[in-house]
């Protein structure tokens, strides 16, 4: 299907089912949605058309407007970058305008915080009469993507939306996907949708300027998804493991784009791309994740935290006679030689009854997925394996592994 298609009718069947009650009628609504993610790199040269063949691509005819909401660490790591898009735009100007100024808004964890910050982008979106014809930019990493998102997706019921991720983390993983979410009351993501967007557009020149630490955190989302649907994946990793570990430019793209393509295709084909059930296969090692980044106060980044948790229920699943035994420790060794610290203190953190705080987290998923708890862990590299319940036992001895990884490493190096 077509992205021309992508706002039709949907297809509407009404069926009296034979056990309703009079007057019921039964309906069953349809939509499809098709987005492209194009990997370019410099999408705002003047002569790149990607940019502007997204935007045209329903109506190319006409004039469309733009509202631009820039990420403020982005824009001060490319100096010259407003006045780059302002080029591109004055360049395809019968195709394109910018409507109202460039607005720049904070990035990470304080931008999703900020219970003001959505009230102050729709009223950014309303001052440059953004319609449904129109378009909403944003680009920054994926906190920027998921308040714009969900600012975009409430206006109007929903403007056209476009994606510039400008961090690995968002480029191979939550860029791509069909979520929008800001933070409340202490909670993450608690308020959002569901909405795909028209295009994401993922531009290798953001992924050159970012720190290594920044690099490395979004590997953990690649590694992630290799390990629950691609074993020739992670094969693949672990034989380039000395350019990734480098940050390789080549190499890093195309793991950027396969971790993408992977991603994808679990939304699209998995069956609940807007998570109506408990399983969610691609929060493989999360529970423990974010109840991390809550207990470090956000010292360890999502990737950073994710990285953890994926070595932790990957010694999990061997201990549960799950995955075979040494495989959890050639997990580890990659994620260890791509430069992760796979040891955090607050695993060992306790409340006042002596039990592990990071346990909590099993409840916390419980309680978000919609009261029955899925985990998913590793039956084999490659193959995701679903379970219900968490043994506690378990839990304390894959972190005592871990501790134990850290403490040898500690010897090792001194």
């Amino acid at each position: 299907m077509k992205l021309a298609e992508l706002n039709r009718l949907p297809d509407l069947q009404v069926v009296a089912p034979a056990t309703a009650r009079t007057g019921w009628q039964q309906q069953h609504v349809r939509v499809d949605y098709t987005f492209p993610v194009v990997s370019t790199r410099d999408a705002f040269d003047i002569v790149n058309p990607d940019f502007r063949a997204v935007v045209t691509l329903r109506e190319p005819q006409r004039r469309h407007r733009l509202a631009i909401f820039l990420d403020e660490g982005v824009a001060r790591a490319m100096p010259g970058l407003v006045e780059q898009i302002l080029a591109y735009l004055r360049f395809h100007h019968e195709a394109m305008e910018l409507a109202g100024e460039i607005y720049l808004l904070p990035g990470g964890e304080v931008c999703k915080n900020d219970a003001s910050l959505v009230e102050r982008l729709l009223q950014a979106l309303s001052e440059r009469a953004i319609d449904r014809h129109s378009y909403s930019i944003a680009i920054g990493g994926g906190a920027v993507l998921d308040a714009v998102g969900y600012a975009s997706a409430i206006f109007h019921r929903g403007v056209r939306h476009i994606r510039f991720p400008t961090t690995v983390l968002a480029q191979d993983d939550s860029g791509v996907g069909v979520k929008n979410a800001v933070n409340w009351q202490g909670q993450k993501n608690l308020i959002g949708t569901f909405s795909p967007p028209w295009a994401v557009i993922n531009d290798a020149r953001f992924i050159d300027i970012l720190p290594s630490r920044e690099k490395r955190a979004g590997l953990a989302e690649a590694v992630k998804v290799a390990l629950i649907r691609d074993h020739a994946f992670f094969l693949m990793m672990e034989k380039q493991l000395p350019a990734l570990a480098a940050f390789d430019s080549n190499v890093l793209n195309v793991v950027i784009t396969r971790s993408a393509s992977l991603h994808m295709h679990q939304i699209a084909h998995g069956g609940d791309p807007f998570e109506s059930g408990s399983a969610r296969p691609l929060d493989y090692g999360h529970w423990v994740a974010h109840k991390l980044e809550r207990l470090t106060a956000h010292a360890l980044s999502h990737g950073e935290a994710v990285a953890i948790g994926l070595v932790l229920d990957a010694r999990y699943s061997c201990l549960a006679g799950l995955l075979p035994e040494g495989e959890d420790a050639r997990i580890h060794r990659l994620l260890t030689q791509l430069g992760f610290d796979l040891w955090h203190a607050q695993l060992l953190a306790q409340d006042e009854q002596g039990d592990l705080l990071v346990l909590q987290g099993l409840r916390e998923f419980r309680e978000h997925l919609g009261g029955e708890l899925t985990i998913t862990l590793l039956a084999a590299i490659g193959s995701g394996v679903e379970v219900h319940e968490m043994d506690a036992g378990l839990v304390r001895a894959a972190i005592d592994w871990l501790h134990s990884k850290q403490a040898n490493s500690v010897v090792l190096t001194d």
